[in-house]
Formats: structure tokens, C-alpha cells, sequence
């Protein structure tokens, strides 16, 4: 089955979720680990998105001169 693509924001909000829930600590073992799961593959995929942006906008800034001082 395919995964379906999240936005950053998307991610980071099912990531909150996982987190809170992991907190309460009341899930069997197996659940537990599978939420585990998912969100250490969220942070990994918030933490690429990151490195995109990023990356793009210092793509940007060197299009439009951005060594040059500001004003």
C-alpha cells in the first residue's frame, strides 16, 4: 500500500499527535512500537523537507544578490 504524501504541516501535526499519545503511555506494546515507528519516518521526512526549503531559499537569495548589504 502507498504511503500517501503530508505537508510539512500535515507531518509535524500527525507527529504532536504520536507524541501525545505515546505520553499517556496506556497502548499495548505492539501499538506502542508502530507509533514509534511512524514518527521516527516523520521526523526523518519533516527533517528532508527542511533541508528543501532551505536549500531552496538559499537558492533564491543568491539569485537576487543576497551577499549584497541591505539597506
Amino acid at each position: 500500500m502507498a504511503e500517501k504524501k503530508l505537508t510539512f504541516e500535515q507531518s509535524m501535526e500527525r507527529l504532536d499527535e504520536i507524541v501525545s499519545i505515546l505520553e499517556e503511555n496506556e497502548r499495548p506494546l505492539d501499538e506502542t512500537i508502530a507509533l514509534f515507528e511512524e514518527g521516527l519516518k516523520l521526523v526523518r521526512s519533516c527533517d528532508q523537507k527542511l533541508k528543501q526549503f532551505e536549500n531552496r531559499i538559499n537558492d533564491i537569495i543568491q539569485k537576487n544578490g543576497g551577499d549584497e548589504d541591505a539597506d
